[in-house]
């Protein structure tokens, strides 16, 4: 009886299944002697044609769900007798067992012998679907073909983009929203496409899920130069070993639930991207493993340790008279936006936020100060921060953005409280054993102090009137228009560049709707996040502001946009160049060949496009974008090279100060 592959989903009969198993995985194939039998309940006897080797074992397999392993010789009409070999404990039956009476907890059967299995690939998507995945990006290629047709009758969809690192760019915006996002991308040829964007979800804290085929373990035997491999067959995982928290190859059907477990553990403890890798012969390998939990157990909090902590934290702010918090983005992949929200109330403290985690809190709350960043923040922000006498840092990221000085008390010893994911750190004391979320909820609910209503730095204000509508457009009339414009629907996603630096004073009304890649800063980053954005809440409506060196790296995705209906407005900083090198250093190779950008919509086969040369045009086009949900609209701002922001020349002079170049 020939074996059919079954649709995905489908009942499996047990005499075929059983039959696939032993011509696939009994090596050599004269394994079975040519005159044992296959007695399969009420089915005929099969008879296979081999040579040499008796029988050494038999499998009972009981209605019950229960296997045992011996040399059972009755027949019972209860259950179903199969003969086999003494293979390795994982191909003892279709289902694969350990050890004798095993329960088998991912397998049913019926009166007529059918049965339904837990896979690999099932295994791995219903996991990701547990945790909150509901889209995947990605690109489909051969050695991930039988992953896509799983996917058809999973609850997950599949959205197709048109490049790997874009699929990347889009899960990483997926998990910053949703809390988790994955993508699925074929062997060496795909998966290392991806690297940038997944180095930057890592760099960031974002939980994104880079699932993989490879070539299968069988035809590695045969032949060991496969398409698309690059030096060993381990060159893949062995690149994403570093920057992902775990990265495992789900070849043994044995340790399979074991190491999904362990790399979704670690997704969940430190919110970075892990690498699973499934050979393509292992998609439909039955599970052999008997544990079954629906994830991973992380190390719990010693509740001691945050019980001395918090009571530390409570000294702390018992002597301080200008305390301040400094919130960053890993509040927010934790979930933990209410508690942050909470914390500040009760204390009535000023809040700023870094740079990567702007909008933490709404920007509009009476205690938010700003974005503190010394290369791009306001003086009056960065000065008051600067004078706090206990700095409680949550979540934050603290790279070279942040510009931090010796007067800063983010050096001052004993004066600052720093939690992140990797660690808890208050004066001198180390708290590894204290999980953050655990952490920041804590405080939330402990009995801390609380302090009188503080006078905060002055708002921005502008002296100038906007501009009038025959004037050239300028990168501080395009923000200054933008901040009056945005609202509770709207959802700024800022490339790197002007886009990111010009964006630190706008004002987010919800909060946690402003991403960018502010930490990593890579370039085309903000027209494939659209894509995840838009899928991760579509009640939203994306604006993104990008770069034209930024968008001539993916402003093609719009293509996904259109495919899938989705309405981002993407407006395009034009200044034929990339301005922040320009600042630190000047010459031609700042230079790029200049598009027309809003004519992209007519490739693609959807959206508008449009080019605006003065204020007014640009008032008027946005106000269409706007009140337009219906498609995409892109807007080719003309302006002028020598145009910076304020925080852009700040930035590029700090920056410049620091690197051994000389200016001609």
């Amino acid at each position: 009886m020939a074996w059919r592959q079954p649709q995905p989903g489908a009942r499996l009969d047990l005499r075929q299944l059983l039959l696939h198993r032993l011509a696939n995985h009994m090596h050599p194939p004269e394994c079975l002697h040519p005159h044992d039998d296959l007695v399969l309940s009420d089915h005929p006897a099969l008879r296979l044609n081999a040579s040499s080797l008796a029988t050494k074992r038999t499998l009972l397999l009981w209605s019950k769900r229960t296997v045992s392993l011996g040399d059972y010789t009755r027949h019972d009409a209860s259950a179903t007798i199969v003969r086999v070999l003494d293979l390795p404990y994982h191909l003892w039956f279709a289902a694969g067992r350990q050890a004798d009476h095993t329960p088998i907890d991912d397998l049913s059967l019926d009166s007529r012998g059918t049965m339904t299995i837990q896979t690999i690939g099932t295994a791995v998507l219903d996991r990701l679907h547990q945790l909150g995945v509901r889209h995947m990006f990605g690109i489909p290629g051969d050695y991930v073909l039988g992953l896509y047709k799983l996917m058809e009758s999973s609850p997950i969809q599949h959205v197709g983009t048109t490049r790997e690192d874009c699929a990347g760019f889009a899960a990483d915006a997926y998990a910053r929203i949703n809390g988790i996002g994955a993508l699925c991308v074929t062997y060496c040829v795909g998966g290392l496409n991806t690297v940038n964007a997944i180095a930057c979800a890592y760099a960031e804290r974002s939980p994104v899920v880079l699932l993989t085929g490879s070539p299968g373990l069988s035809e590695r035997a045969r032949n060991p130069y496969l398409h698309h491999m690059v030096r060993e067959f381990s060159t893949q995982r062995e690149v994403f070993e570093k920057m992902t928290v775990a990265a495992v190859s789900l070849e043994d059907p044995v340790t399979a639930q074991r190491e999904m477990d362990r790399a979704f553990a670690a997704l969940l403890r430190y919110r970075r991207p892990i690498y699973l890798e499934i050979p393509r012969d292992m998609v439909h390998v039955p599970l052999a493993g008997t544990s079954h939990s629906s994830g991973a157990q992380n190390e719990p909090t010693d509740h001691a340790a945050l019980t001395e902590a918090l009571a530390e934290v409570r000294t702390m702010l018992e002597s301080a008279k200008r305390p301040v918090i400094l919130a960053g983005a890993e509040v927010g992949r934790f979930g933990l936006h209410d508690e942050l929200t909470q914390l500040v109330e009760r204390l009535n403290v000023p809040i700023a936020s870094t740079l990567l985690g702007k909008s933490i809190i709404r920007e509009d709350h009476p205690l938010y100060v700003g974005v503190y960043s010394g290369l791009v923040a306001r003086d009056e922000v960065k000065e008051f921060v600067n004078q706090t006498d206990c700095l409680l840092i949550l979540g934050s990221i603290l790279s070279d953005v942040e510009d931090l000085d010796a007067r800063s008390a983010l050096f001052s010893d004993g004066h600052t409280i720093h939690a992140t994911a990797d660690r808890v750190a208050i004066k001198h004391h180390r708290y590894d054993s204290i999980r953050f979320e655990d952490f920041v909820k804590g405080l939330a609910g402990a009995h801390l102090p609380s302090f009188s209503t503080p006078q905060l730095p002055p708002a921005q204000k502008f002296d100038e009137p906007l501009p009038p509508a025959h004037a050239s457009v300028t990168l501080q009339g395009v923000f200054r228009h933008l901040d009056t414009v945005l609202d509770e629907k709207t959802l700024v996603i800022a490339d790197v560049g002007e886009s990111l630096f010009a964006s630190v004073d706008l004002h987010v009304h919800r909060r946690f709707e402003f991403l960018s890649p502010a930490y990593y800063t890579s370039m085309g980053f903000a027209v494939p996040a659209a894509i995840g954005a838009g899928f991760a809440d579509p009640s939203l409506r994306p604006i993104v502001l990008v770069g034209d060196g930024a968008f001539q790296m993916t402003g093609s995705e719009l293509s996904t946009a259109v495919r899938y209906k989705q309405a981002p407005v993407v407006i395009v900083l034009n200044n034929r160049g990339y301005s922040t090198e320009r600042e630190i250093l000047e010459g031609p190779f700042n230079d790029i060949h200049e598009w027309h950008y809003e004519r992209i919509c007519e490739l693609i086969g959807g959206g508008q496009g449009s080019r605006v040369a003065t204020h007014g045009e640009f008032v008027q086009i946005l106000a269409k974008a706007l009140a337009d949900p219906s498609q995409p609209y892109v807007i080719n701002v003309l302006l002028d090279p020598a145009d910076r922001s304020p925080a852009m020349m700040r930035l590029a002079r700090r920056l410049a100060k620091r690197l051994s170049t000389d200016r001609p």
